[in-house]
């Protein structure tokens, strides 16, 4: 198939989702066309079956904020006309699915040109819950010739705020087993925190990921255990962060990496994934580290539950409960065969529920029934 696919290229689990989607449907033979401002942050060029356009916008006097959707819409079309793209799968739903929208439009004289729309979970409900976008976001999700959720939760959360009567197909977000997976050597040799044990966390730094509490942990967990913290990614709570880490006293047993295009060779160092964030649709930091057998310890909160079962795989505790998320923390690193035993299982989960071979099949035959129609 031709499929043209947009989405946020920013460090952020939609875009990661979508430029991964992208990578594994090009494994398979599909021709790919990533459409979008700027290459995805995981998109390594010169990869067989994949195409990148860029949809440039014009800074006119006239306009007080450039136009994107439109030159997005309008890239498109072209792209979709020029590659003879079977369908267009755009991630986050504003204004990606307005735009595809107006691309099918364009199309509609020439020829059929479907399009798919993922929900993420802040375009629903965040951004799609305010008053302002409320109604663009219903209609663009009503005017979608398909809808997929990446959790159950999030389906529900849709079909709750929105009064959404489509159908919306859940296909659970994935990760490649091959690529994710322990490395015990690297572990033991990792120069980050010699004779220490790491914590990791990775996110886009924004509130509701509550990255602060990731330091508050640590500190908590350092009264027990020799413990460091490796912060992956970048964004507005950093700052606050790495403030509070010179407070607690903890600044030299925390390492702020930034944005990190490899994160599958970071993740397998670590002993703990912290995700103490406020809400999570579904928590792709949480597969990802669970499929390198590293354990996470997150919130009970979103779709997490449909991912982690509590004292299986991981823990799952109170948002903001920073003494529970401690002790749950210094139990596993306190007791080999406890972490030994949620580490396999976290690994297994992610072989069984959530490989690529499970999950990327479940969208192929998606976009079959939508170019069916």
């Amino acid at each position: 198939m031709r499929i043209g696919i947009t989405c946020y290229p920013t460090y952020g689990g939609s875009g990661i989702v979508a430029t991964e989607l992208g990578l594994e449907l090009a494994n398979r033979g599909h021709s790919v066309h990533f459409i979008t401002y700027a290459n995805p942050i995981r998109l390594d060029p010169g990869i067989k079956h994949i195409h990148y356009h860029e949809v440039e916008v014009s800074n006119y006097p006239l306009f007080q904020y450039p136009p994107y959707s439109l030159a997005l819409a309008s890239r498109m079309a072209e792209v979709a006309e020029r590659y003879d793209l079977d369908l267009l799968h755009v991630h986050y739903a504003i204004p990606h699915s307005i735009s595809a929208l107006l691309a099918r439009d364009m199309m509609a004289k020439r020829r059929r040109l479907p399009f798919v729309t993922t929900l993420h979970g802040t375009d629903i409900t965040l951004v799609g819950a305010d008053r302002s976008y409320f109604p663009i976001t219903k209609f663009s999700i009503e005017q979608s010739n398909g809808v997929t959720a990446v959790s159950d939760y999030l389906r529900r959360q849709t079909m709750e705020v929105f009064g959404i009567e489509n159908s919306i197909r859940v296909i659970l977000n994935f990760v490649n087993c091959d690529m994710y997976q322990p490395d015990p050597q690297r572990r033991h040799e990792q120069t980050f925190a010699p004779g220490e044990k790491l914590l990791v966390h990775l996110s886009n730094f924004r509130p509701v990921k509550r990255v602060t509490d990731c330091v508050r942990i640590l500190a908590q967990v350092r009264k027990h255990v020799a413990a460091h913290l490796l912060m992956v990614g970048d964004g507005p709570e950093r700052g606050p962060a790495e403030r509070l880490a010179w407070e607690l006293g903890v600044a030299r047993h925390v390492s702020f990496l930034g944005k990190q295009d490899h994160v599958e060779r970071l993740i397998p160092l670590a002993h703990v994934l912290l995700l103490p964030s406020e809400l999570e649709s579904f928590g792709l930091a949480a597969l990802e580290a669970m499929a390198c057998g590293v354990p996470p310890v997150a919130t009970r909160t979103g779709g997490l539950g449909e991912l982690v079962t509590h004292g299986v795989d991981g823990f799952l505790e109170p948002v903001g409960d920073i003494e529970a998320h401690s002790a749950q923390v210094i139990q596993l690193l306190s007791e080999p065969a406890l972490y030994r035993q949620v580490s396999g299982r976290a690994r297994e989960t992610a072989l069984t529920r959530f490989c690529t071979s499970l999950i990327i099949p479940q969208y192929e035959n998606y976009y079959r029934e939508i170019c069916a129609g």
